[in-house]
Protein backbone atom coordinates (compact mmCIF):
# COMPACT_ATOMS: atom_id res chain seq x y z
CA UNK A 1 0.00 0.00 0.00
CA UNK A 2 1.16 3.54 -0.69
CA UNK A 3 2.03 5.93 2.13
CA UNK A 4 -0.90 8.22 1.29
CA UNK A 5 -3.09 5.78 3.18
CA UNK A 6 -4.22 6.83 6.69
CA UNK A 7 -1.66 6.88 9.47
CA UNK A 8 -2.24 4.15 12.08
CA UNK A 9 -1.06 4.59 15.67
CA UNK A 10 -0.17 1.21 17.17
CA UNK A 11 -0.23 1.56 20.96
CA UNK A 12 1.86 -0.85 23.06
CA UNK A 13 2.12 -0.72 26.89
CA UNK A 14 5.50 -1.46 28.47
CA UNK A 15 5.60 -3.10 31.89
CA UNK A 16 7.38 -6.32 32.85
CA UNK A 17 7.38 -7.57 29.27
CA UNK A 18 11.06 -8.34 28.58
CA UNK A 19 10.20 -11.95 27.67
CA UNK A 20 7.77 -10.89 24.96
CA UNK A 21 8.33 -7.32 23.76
CA UNK A 22 10.76 -8.14 20.94
CA UNK A 23 8.37 -10.71 19.46
CA UNK A 24 5.61 -8.11 19.64
CA UNK A 25 7.70 -5.39 17.97
CA UNK A 26 8.95 -7.73 15.24
CA UNK A 27 5.34 -8.55 14.35
CA UNK A 28 4.65 -4.82 13.91
CA UNK A 29 7.81 -4.33 11.90
CA UNK A 30 6.68 -7.11 9.52
CA UNK A 31 3.39 -5.43 8.59
CA UNK A 32 2.47 -5.33 4.91
CA UNK A 33 0.86 -1.94 5.63
CA UNK A 34 3.65 0.54 6.28
CA UNK A 35 2.09 3.88 7.18
CA UNK A 36 2.04 3.45 10.94
CA UNK A 37 3.67 4.81 14.06
CA UNK A 38 4.49 2.81 17.17
CA UNK A 39 3.54 4.42 20.48
CA UNK A 40 5.30 2.78 23.42
CA UNK A 41 4.33 3.89 26.94
CA UNK A 42 6.79 2.88 29.66
CA UNK A 43 4.89 2.54 32.94
CA UNK A 44 8.11 2.46 35.02
CA UNK A 45 8.90 -1.14 34.11
CA UNK A 46 11.44 -2.59 36.56
CA UNK A 47 12.87 -5.20 34.18
CA UNK A 48 14.98 -5.09 31.02
CA UNK A 49 12.15 -4.24 28.64
CA UNK A 50 13.42 -0.73 27.87
CA UNK A 51 16.93 -1.96 27.00
CA UNK A 52 15.37 -4.31 24.43
CA UNK A 53 13.23 -1.48 23.07
CA UNK A 54 16.17 0.94 22.84
CA UNK A 55 18.15 -1.64 20.86
CA UNK A 56 15.19 -2.24 18.55
CA UNK A 57 14.77 1.51 17.94
CA UNK A 58 18.47 1.88 17.01
CA UNK A 59 18.34 -1.08 14.66
CA UNK A 60 15.18 0.18 12.90
CA UNK A 61 15.69 3.86 12.04
CA UNK A 62 13.12 3.61 9.26
CA UNK A 63 10.28 3.02 11.72
CA UNK A 64 8.45 5.88 13.43
CA UNK A 65 8.65 5.00 17.13
CA UNK A 66 7.68 7.24 20.04
CA UNK A 67 8.45 6.33 23.64
CA UNK A 68 6.49 8.04 26.39
CA UNK A 69 7.88 7.68 29.92
CA UNK A 70 5.65 7.74 32.99
CA UNK A 71 7.24 9.28 36.09
CA UNK A 72 5.47 6.76 38.31
CA UNK A 73 3.74 3.44 37.80
CA UNK A 74 0.11 4.29 37.00
CA UNK A 75 -1.52 1.13 35.69
CA UNK A 76 -2.75 0.05 32.28
CA UNK A 77 -5.74 2.42 32.17
CA UNK A 78 -3.47 5.46 32.43
CA UNK A 79 -1.02 3.90 29.97
CA UNK A 80 -3.84 3.54 27.41
CA UNK A 81 -4.87 7.17 27.95
CA UNK A 82 -1.28 8.36 27.52
CA UNK A 83 -1.07 6.41 24.26
CA UNK A 84 -4.31 7.90 22.94
CA UNK A 85 -3.10 11.44 23.65
CA UNK A 86 0.33 10.76 22.09
CA UNK A 87 -1.13 9.27 18.90
CA UNK A 88 -1.19 11.24 15.66
CA UNK A 89 -2.89 8.62 13.50
CA UNK A 90 -6.37 8.76 12.05
CA UNK A 91 -6.90 5.37 13.67
CA UNK A 92 -5.64 3.84 16.91
CA UNK A 93 -4.82 0.15 17.32
CA UNK A 94 -4.10 -1.34 20.77
CA UNK A 95 -1.61 -4.21 20.93
CA UNK A 96 -0.56 -5.80 24.22
CA UNK A 97 3.19 -6.27 24.65
CA UNK A 98 2.97 -10.05 25.25
CA UNK A 99 0.98 -10.68 22.07
CA UNK A 100 1.64 -10.28 18.35
CA UNK A 101 -0.25 -9.54 15.14
CA UNK A 102 -0.28 -11.26 11.75
CA UNK A 103 1.73 -9.56 9.02
CA UNK A 104 -1.42 -8.47 7.15
CA UNK A 105 -3.31 -7.37 10.28
CA UNK A 106 -3.25 -3.61 9.74
CA UNK A 107 -3.66 -3.93 5.96
CA UNK A 108 -6.87 -5.94 6.32
CA UNK A 109 -8.32 -3.58 8.93
CA UNK A 110 -7.47 -0.49 6.90
CA UNK A 111 -9.00 -1.99 3.75
CA UNK A 112 -12.27 -2.37 5.65
CA UNK A 113 -11.96 1.10 7.19
CA UNK A 114 -11.55 2.70 3.76
CA UNK A 115 -14.51 0.74 2.41
CA UNK A 116 -16.93 1.34 5.29
CA UNK A 117 -15.63 4.49 7.05
CA UNK A 118 -16.72 2.79 10.30
CA UNK A 119 -15.72 4.26 13.64
CA UNK A 120 -14.74 0.80 14.90
CA UNK A 121 -13.46 -2.22 12.94
CA UNK A 122 -13.12 -5.55 14.78
CA UNK A 123 -11.14 -8.59 13.62
CA UNK A 124 -10.83 -12.14 14.96
CA UNK A 125 -8.12 -13.66 17.15
CA UNK A 126 -6.27 -16.88 17.90
CA UNK A 127 -5.33 -18.14 21.36
CA UNK A 128 -1.86 -19.66 21.74
CA UNK A 129 -1.66 -21.69 24.95
CA UNK A 130 2.01 -21.99 25.89
CA UNK A 131 1.19 -24.37 28.78
CA UNK A 132 -0.41 -27.04 26.60
CA UNK A 133 1.29 -26.08 23.32
CA UNK A 134 -2.12 -25.74 21.66
CA UNK A 135 -3.93 -23.12 19.60
CA UNK A 136 -7.58 -22.14 19.46
CA UNK A 137 -9.07 -19.99 16.71
CA UNK A 138 -11.69 -17.42 17.75
CA UNK A 139 -10.76 -17.57 21.45
CA UNK A 140 -12.63 -14.31 22.11
CA UNK A 141 -15.00 -14.53 19.14
CA UNK A 142 -17.00 -11.88 17.35
CA UNK A 143 -20.30 -13.64 16.66
CA UNK A 144 -22.37 -10.70 15.44
CA UNK A 145 -24.99 -11.63 12.81
CA UNK A 146 -23.96 -8.81 10.44
CA UNK A 147 -20.64 -7.45 9.17
CA UNK A 148 -21.62 -3.78 9.22
CA UNK A 149 -23.79 -1.68 11.56
CA UNK A 150 -24.83 1.95 11.22
CA UNK A 151 -27.25 2.27 14.13
CA UNK A 152 -26.28 2.84 17.75
CA UNK A 153 -29.18 0.89 19.25
CA UNK A 154 -28.49 -2.09 17.02
CA UNK A 155 -24.77 -2.00 17.89
CA UNK A 156 -25.46 -1.87 21.61
CA UNK A 157 -28.10 -4.59 21.29
CA UNK A 158 -25.55 -6.95 19.72
CA UNK A 159 -23.08 -6.00 22.46
CA UNK A 160 -25.64 -6.64 25.21
CA UNK A 161 -26.11 -10.11 23.73
CA UNK A 162 -22.34 -10.60 24.23
CA UNK A 163 -21.55 -10.98 20.52
CA UNK A 164 -18.56 -8.59 20.56
CA UNK A 165 -15.36 -9.26 22.56
CA UNK A 166 -14.83 -6.44 25.05
CA UNK A 167 -11.03 -6.33 24.72
CA UNK A 168 -9.54 -3.03 23.57
CA UNK A 169 -6.96 -4.81 21.40
CA UNK A 170 -7.50 -6.08 17.84
CA UNK A 171 -9.77 -3.18 16.96
CA UNK A 172 -9.08 -0.28 14.63
CA UNK A 173 -10.78 2.81 16.08
CA UNK A 174 -10.97 6.37 14.82
CA UNK A 175 -8.91 8.55 17.14
CA UNK A 176 -11.21 11.53 16.52
CA UNK A 177 -14.21 9.46 17.68
CA UNK A 178 -12.44 8.57 20.94
CA UNK A 179 -11.18 12.08 21.68
CA UNK A 180 -14.28 14.02 20.62
CA UNK A 181 -16.47 11.86 22.87
CA UNK A 182 -13.89 11.86 25.71
CA UNK A 183 -13.95 8.07 25.89
CA UNK A 184 -10.91 7.46 28.07
CA UNK A 185 -10.03 4.60 30.41
CA UNK A 186 -10.94 4.92 34.09
CA UNK A 187 -7.71 4.89 36.15
CA UNK A 188 -7.21 2.14 38.71
CA UNK A 189 -9.23 -0.65 37.08
CA UNK A 190 -7.67 -4.00 36.20
CA UNK A 191 -10.51 -5.03 33.89
CA UNK A 192 -10.43 -1.64 32.22
CA UNK A 193 -11.25 -2.93 28.74
CA UNK A 194 -14.78 -4.03 29.69
CA UNK A 195 -15.82 -0.60 30.95
CA UNK A 196 -14.07 1.31 28.17
CA UNK A 197 -15.71 -0.78 25.45
CA UNK A 198 -19.09 -0.28 27.15
CA UNK A 199 -18.57 3.51 27.05
CA UNK A 200 -17.32 3.26 23.46
CA UNK A 201 -20.44 1.45 22.26
CA UNK A 202 -22.78 3.83 24.07
CA UNK A 203 -21.58 6.38 21.49
CA UNK A 204 -20.75 4.28 18.42
CA UNK A 205 -22.87 4.84 15.31
CA UNK A 206 -20.91 2.68 12.86
CA UNK A 207 -19.08 -0.61 13.37
CA UNK A 208 -17.65 -3.18 10.97
CA UNK A 209 -16.33 -6.73 11.36
CA UNK A 210 -13.84 -8.79 9.39
CA UNK A 211 -13.58 -12.56 9.77
CA UNK A 212 -9.81 -12.74 9.38
CA UNK A 213 -7.68 -13.79 12.33
CA UNK A 214 -5.24 -10.92 12.79
CA UNK A 215 -4.28 -11.10 16.49
CA UNK A 216 -2.35 -13.82 18.34
CA UNK A 217 -3.27 -13.83 22.04
CA UNK A 218 -0.77 -15.69 24.22
CA UNK A 219 -1.78 -17.57 27.37
CA UNK A 220 1.17 -17.89 29.75
CA UNK A 221 2.06 -17.78 33.44
CA UNK A 222 1.72 -14.01 33.72
CA UNK A 223 -1.62 -13.83 31.89
CA UNK A 224 -4.34 -12.05 33.88
CA UNK A 225 -6.80 -14.80 33.00
CA UNK A 226 -4.78 -17.19 35.23
CA UNK A 227 -4.03 -14.74 38.04
CA UNK A 228 -7.31 -13.28 39.23
CA UNK A 229 -7.69 -12.47 42.92
CA UNK A 230 -10.07 -10.51 45.17
CA UNK A 231 -8.58 -7.24 43.96
CA UNK A 232 -9.71 -8.07 40.43
CA UNK A 233 -13.24 -8.84 41.61
CA UNK A 234 -13.48 -5.60 43.54
CA UNK A 235 -12.76 -3.97 40.19
CA UNK A 236 -15.61 -5.90 38.59
CA UNK A 237 -17.96 -4.52 41.24
CA UNK A 238 -16.70 -1.03 40.45
CA UNK A 239 -17.44 -1.63 36.77
CA UNK A 240 -20.99 -2.70 37.66
CA UNK A 241 -21.36 0.54 39.61
CA UNK A 242 -20.30 2.48 36.50
CA UNK A 243 -22.82 0.50 34.43
CA UNK A 244 -25.53 1.40 36.95
CA UNK A 245 -24.50 5.06 36.82
CA UNK A 246 -24.80 5.03 33.01
CA UNK A 247 -28.19 3.34 33.31
CA UNK A 248 -29.46 6.01 35.70
CA UNK A 249 -28.18 8.85 33.51
CA UNK A 250 -29.42 7.44 30.19
CA UNK A 251 -32.41 9.27 28.66
CA UNK A 252 -33.13 6.88 25.79
CA UNK A 253 -35.62 4.26 27.13
CA UNK A 254 -34.58 1.63 24.58
CA UNK A 255 -30.91 2.03 25.44
CA UNK A 256 -31.77 1.86 29.15
CA UNK A 257 -33.33 -1.57 28.59
CA UNK A 258 -30.21 -2.77 26.79
CA UNK A 259 -27.94 -1.48 29.57
CA UNK A 260 -30.09 -3.27 32.16
CA UNK A 261 -29.79 -6.49 30.17
CA UNK A 262 -26.01 -6.04 29.98
CA UNK A 263 -25.85 -5.54 33.75
CA UNK A 264 -27.75 -8.77 34.48
CA UNK A 265 -25.50 -10.76 32.14
CA UNK A 266 -22.30 -9.17 33.43
CA UNK A 267 -23.29 -9.97 37.02
CA UNK A 268 -23.63 -13.61 36.00
CA UNK A 269 -20.26 -13.56 34.23
CA UNK A 270 -18.51 -12.03 37.25
CA UNK A 271 -20.00 -14.60 39.63
CA UNK A 272 -18.93 -17.47 37.36
CA UNK A 273 -15.37 -16.17 37.00
CA UNK A 274 -15.14 -15.47 40.73
CA UNK A 275 -16.30 -18.94 41.74
CA UNK A 276 -13.96 -20.62 39.25
CA UNK A 277 -10.97 -18.62 40.49
CA UNK A 278 -11.53 -18.50 44.25
CA UNK A 279 -14.14 -21.11 45.35
CA UNK A 280 -14.84 -18.77 48.29
CA UNK A 281 -18.46 -19.26 49.36
CA UNK A 282 -18.57 -16.35 51.82
CA UNK A 283 -17.02 -13.90 49.36
CA UNK A 284 -19.51 -15.10 46.73
CA UNK A 285 -22.40 -14.39 49.13
CA UNK A 286 -20.96 -10.95 49.92
CA UNK A 287 -20.76 -10.01 46.26
CA UNK A 288 -24.25 -11.29 45.51
CA UNK A 289 -25.52 -9.03 48.33
CA UNK A 290 -23.63 -6.07 46.85
CA UNK A 291 -24.91 -6.76 43.35
CA UNK A 292 -28.49 -6.79 44.62
CA UNK A 293 -28.16 -3.07 45.40
CA UNK A 294 -27.35 -2.30 41.77
CA UNK A 295 -29.61 -2.13 38.69
CA UNK A 296 -31.85 -5.17 38.22
CA UNK A 297 -35.13 -6.11 36.56
CA UNK A 298 -38.32 -4.88 38.18
CA UNK A 299 -41.80 -6.43 38.16
CA UNK A 300 -42.81 -4.63 34.96
CA UNK A 301 -39.72 -6.02 33.21
CA UNK A 302 -41.00 -9.55 33.86
CA UNK A 303 -43.95 -8.96 31.54
CA UNK A 304 -41.79 -7.13 28.99
CA UNK A 305 -41.02 -9.31 25.95
CA UNK A 306 -37.77 -7.38 25.39
CA UNK A 307 -36.23 -9.43 28.20
CA UNK A 308 -35.81 -13.12 27.43
CA UNK A 309 -36.82 -15.89 29.79
CA UNK A 310 -33.14 -16.61 30.35
CA UNK A 311 -32.44 -13.03 31.47
CA UNK A 312 -35.47 -13.13 33.79
CA UNK A 313 -34.31 -16.40 35.35
CA UNK A 314 -30.80 -15.07 35.91
CA UNK A 315 -32.13 -11.86 37.47
CA UNK A 316 -34.46 -13.85 39.76
CA UNK A 317 -31.64 -16.14 40.90
CA UNK A 318 -29.40 -13.14 41.59
CA UNK A 319 -31.95 -11.32 43.73
CA UNK A 320 -33.52 -13.86 46.06
CA UNK A 321 -32.11 -13.67 49.65
CA UNK A 322 -28.33 -13.82 49.37
CA UNK A 323 -27.90 -17.07 51.33
CA UNK A 324 -30.33 -18.84 49.03
CA UNK A 325 -28.89 -17.16 45.96
CA UNK A 326 -25.40 -18.36 46.91
CA UNK A 327 -26.52 -21.96 47.40
CA UNK A 328 -28.52 -21.89 44.17
CA UNK A 329 -25.62 -20.44 42.20
CA UNK A 330 -23.16 -23.06 43.46
CA UNK A 331 -25.68 -25.83 42.72
CA UNK A 332 -26.26 -24.49 39.20
CA UNK A 333 -22.54 -24.17 38.56
CA UNK A 334 -21.37 -27.50 40.03
CA UNK A 335 -24.16 -29.80 38.82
Amino acid sequence: MSTNQPLISINIPVFKCEKYILRCLESVKSQTYTNFEIILVNDCTPDGSMAIIEKFVKENPGLTIKVDEHKENSGLSVVRNTGIKASNGKYIYFLDSDDEITENCIELLVENALKTDAQIIIAQNRWINTFENTTKDFGFPTNAPKKYYDNNLEIFSVYSNEKFPSSSWNKLIKREFIVDNKIFFVPGLFAQDELWFFHLLLKAETLAIIDDITYLYYLHGESVIFNRNKRNFENYLTILEHFTKSYNEQKNPELKKLIKKKIVLFKETVLIIQWKALKDKEYLRTNISRMQKLTRLNLIDYINPNFSLGIKKKNFAQNIPSDWATKLFIWRFER
